[in-house]
């Protein structure tokens, strides 16, 4: 399997000097569910498993690891790499959950594209995940210490300034999981997927901190997980926020060691 990071030759300017540099790998992972091709997703290498499991359980698919009977690397000889993975479902799971894995992502990109009301987006979403029964919130004082315990595990993140993470803190601080992907979104599933395999599912104790923005994706993927707080480094979308507010989750942006804005 690849690592998370290449390194290359790069000429720097206006020097002109040769020196070693560090990429963040992204390579495209098709997803498989009982050999059917599902999706391609561009990803960093590595904990294939859990981004397969978190994806299927956060756009509803599976509810837990008694749904997924195997999940398995598929090699093809004309690759140099296994960028295939196979999930094999139990056999209660109904094959019209995997069939709304790919309606739900068609609505999404229509959505996007020909500007679909946002609100009509959030009730797609709120039709199958309801809002948390139980919301929760984490004080702002905590939230603020959380950036500084995930920063030294971002170690592809150190090397390459261009990859993500997320990480799942308990409300009193203690991290239990952090994941980096060139794509924030692949991360949060990786953290999901993981809760998910050790039979913790739903993620309804546990605060979400992500690097980079929180964009609707994101959010629909921590309701979906029953995620009470989420927190993000970066700036929030006005849909994201609407959608937050429906489900009931507490959303926070522009996470820093001493400030943050709280959004709903």
């Amino acid at each position: 399997m690849s690592e998370p990071t290449h390194s290359i030759e790069v000429i720097r300017h206006p020097s002109g000097a040769r020196e070693a540099d560090v990429l963040a790998v992204e390579e495209p992972m098709e997803l498989r569910v009982e050999g059917r091709p599902l999706m391609v997703t561009m990803r960093t290498p590595g904990h294939d498993r859990e981004l397969a499991a978190g994806l299927l359980y956060t756009e509803g698919v599976i509810d837990g690891p008694d749904d997924l009977m195997a999940m398995a690397h598929i090699r093809d000889p004309r690759e140099p790499r296994d960028n295939t993975m196979d999930v094999r479902l139990a056999a209660g799971v109904s094959a019209d959950a995997v069939a709304h894995l790919t309606s739900a992502r068609r609505e999404v990109y229509a959505s996007s594209a020909c500007g679909v009301c946002g609100k009509a987006t959030i009730a797609q979403v709120l039709r199958r995940v309801p809002p948390l029964p139980s919301p929760r919130r984490a004080d702002p004082a905590l939230l603020m210490r959380l950036p500084a315990l995930m920063r030294p595990l971002q170690a592809a993140f150190e090397a390459t300034g261009g990859i993500h993470a997320a990480a799942l803190f308990s409300f009193s601080g203690e991290l239990e999981v952090l994941r980096e992907d060139i794509g924030r979104h692949n991360a949060v599933d990786k953290v999901l997927g993981w809760r998910l395999l050790a039979d913790r599912a739903p993620v309804d104790d546990r605060v979400l901190v992500i690097s980079g923005r929180a964009g609707f994706e994101i959010v629909q993927k921590a309701a979906a997980a029953g995620v009470p707080v989420l927190a993000s480094v970066g700036a929030a979308s006005s849909l994201a926020v609407s959608l937050a507010r429906e489900a009931g989750i507490q959303l926070v942006g522009f996470l820093r060691h001493d400030r943050l804005n709280e959004y709903c």
